[in-house]
């Protein structure tokens, strides 16, 4: 992609109202443009990053058994009666049909569909276990929409459900999701401050289970066992005083995003809807049921405040928007013919063609935080070499250009 037909732009300043650091790199970067409070437009390098984790996850929840379908944003308001939540849940997004004067709901979270979707497709033992995921927009009506891509109101979320025979099927399940996700976590590279953390079940279980990574940026506090390095949410701190895991009582306050959460539901949605299967002598036994969530455009905004510097971001390369930024310093034709080598042999470019200064374009390169950055001036093509920085260091390297195609592909 040439950097000067590029539809988005950087920008030198945003609004005094970005308070967070993912919301003003992202918005200044050209990844992402405000609408409104807690709702964004994707530009296309913004969107090329989301695509980049939406397929992580989407192979990670593939391995693991998740089969991918695509649920209605729209839902009935009867299917939320039945749960009990219509008038309980106070971030449900509620409107009248003009037309059929029927109440809708626009959908936080999927329980009210995929429950009553099940009946239609599990009966007996014999269709069971099943694990049904999506990647789908959310809406949610939050009372104070804030810090950029970590709380919106319009968001893109996978949400994985489980059904399973036994209690002992669901934990053995659940316990092998907590390993994808710290998966996708070491993927996407905020593994190393991303905490499996004790939190609420609220009427589901005794416990939860969220994934919060550490950042000042945060809006929830964490006790993180010094120990084992499990944390527990200040929701239950008062009843816990100790870690679950090991039971040391040497815990750190933190600040932290959650990025991840998941519940043993059991037979709370199956027991509203009367979801069941028969077992192999005919009888008739509620299904136990599990739910995985976690937000796509808020992991994007975490990667964010966990990888930038200031200067920009730093783009971890497995979700980066390009592999290299070219960057053609008067050398417009020995820059045009690298970037077609750089092309054939599979690198996707963002080739800065753009009549800018030297200092200019090499402030976009920060603040855009492509991994990999290659220079060709006047004064390098003349002796056949190329300038490569990575964005995480400090330090240039002056390379042959002959050297460029195996040097890259070593790195």
């Amino acid at each position: 992609m040439k950097q000067s037909i590029l539809f988005s732009k950087t920008r030198k300043e945003v609004s005094a109202e970005s308070e967070s650091i993912n919301h003003q790199l992202l918005v200044r970067g050209g990844f992402v443009n405000q609408l409104m409070s807690g709702v964004y437009t994707y530009l296309p390098m913004g969107f090329k990053v989301l695509k980049k984790i939406e397929n992580i996850v989407r192979e990670e929840m593939e391995e693991i058994g998740g089969q991918e379908i695509l649920m209605p944003a729209l839902q009935p308001k009867e299917n939320w009666e039945i749960t009990g939540r219509w008038d309980t849940m106070d971030d449900l997004f509620k409107f009248t049909s003009f037309y059929s004067k029927t109440d809708l709901a626009i959908g936080p979270t999927h329980e009210e569909v995929i429950t009553p979707l099940a009946k239609h497709q599990i009966f007996s033992y014999k269709d069971l276990p099943k694990y049904i995921f999506q990647i789908q927009t959310k809406f949610r009506d939050e009372e104070r929409a804030k810090s950029g891509l970590l709380r919106g109101r319009e968001f893109l979320m996978k949400d994985l459900y489980s059904f399973n025979t036994s209690e002992k099927e669901l934990d053995d399940y659940y316990d092998g999701m907590i390993k994808v996700y710290n998966k996708i976590y070491k993927q996407i590279g905020i593994a190393d401050k991303t905490y499996l953390t004790f939190a609420p079940g609220g009427t589901f279980s005794k416990y939860s289970h969220e994934f919060q990574t550490e950042t000042p940026a945060g809006e929830d506090i964490i006790y993180l066992c010094k120990k084992c390095k499990v944390a527990i949410n200040k929701e239950i701190i008062d009843e816990q005083k100790v870690c679950p895991e090991c039971e040391s009582s040497d815990l750190k306050e933190i600040k932290s995003i959650e990025v991840g959460n998941i519940f043993k539901l059991k037979t709370k949605f199956s027991q509203s809807f009367n979801l069941t299967y028969t077992d192999k002598n005919g009888k008739s036994h509620l299904i136990q049921m599990g739910c995985y969530g976690l937000g796509i455009s808020r992991l994007m905004g975490t990667i964010v405040e966990v990888c930038h510097d200031e200067r920009g971001i730093i783009w971890p390369k497995e979700v980066a928007p390009f592999d290299i930024h070219l960057i053609s310093i008067s050398e417009d034709e020995k820059s045009n013919k690298i970037y077609e080598i750089l092309k054939k042999e599979g690198f996707d470019v963002l080739f800065d063609d753009r009549e800018e200064s030297a200092g200019s374009k090499f402030k976009d390169a920060d603040l855009i935080g492509i991994p990999t950055r290659i220079v060709i001036s006047s004064k390098l093509a003349k002796d056949k070499k190329v300038e490569i920085k990575k964005r995480s260091e400090s330090d240039p390297e002056i390379i042959n250009e002959e050297d460029l195609i195996k040097y890259l592909k070593r790195s």
